[in-house]
């Protein structure tokens, strides 16, 4: 089980979130490529160990969250508002 600290309604299990995915860079659709957007749609690195990840509380509050998970114990170090602008990896 995942616990999510949600920022407005406190912990709660994962199972009342969606998950959304990696945050990662948006290529500027101007002048971004057919590969380029292939791999930012489809591309994850999947790492093991610390990830920005994006989540949706979809049996709560109905907000966004930005949470800092660890994929491998499943820890989380933070979860915020998604609206708040975060640093990309």
């Amino acid at each position: 089980m995942i616990l999510l600290p949600c920022p407005w309604c406190g912990p709660r299990d994962s199972d009342e979130f969606g998950y959304i995915g990696e945050i990662g860079a948006r290529p500027d659709p101007r002048t971004t490529t057919p590969e380029e957007w292939r791999d930012y749609l489809y591309m994850r690195r999947n790492v093991a160990g610390w990830t920005t990840e994006r989540w949706y509380h979809r049996m709560g509050c109905r907000r966004y969250l930005t949470v800092e998970r660890n994929t491998i114990s499943n820890q989380v170090r933070s979860a915020t508002d998604a609206a708040v602008q975060v640093d990309e990896p």
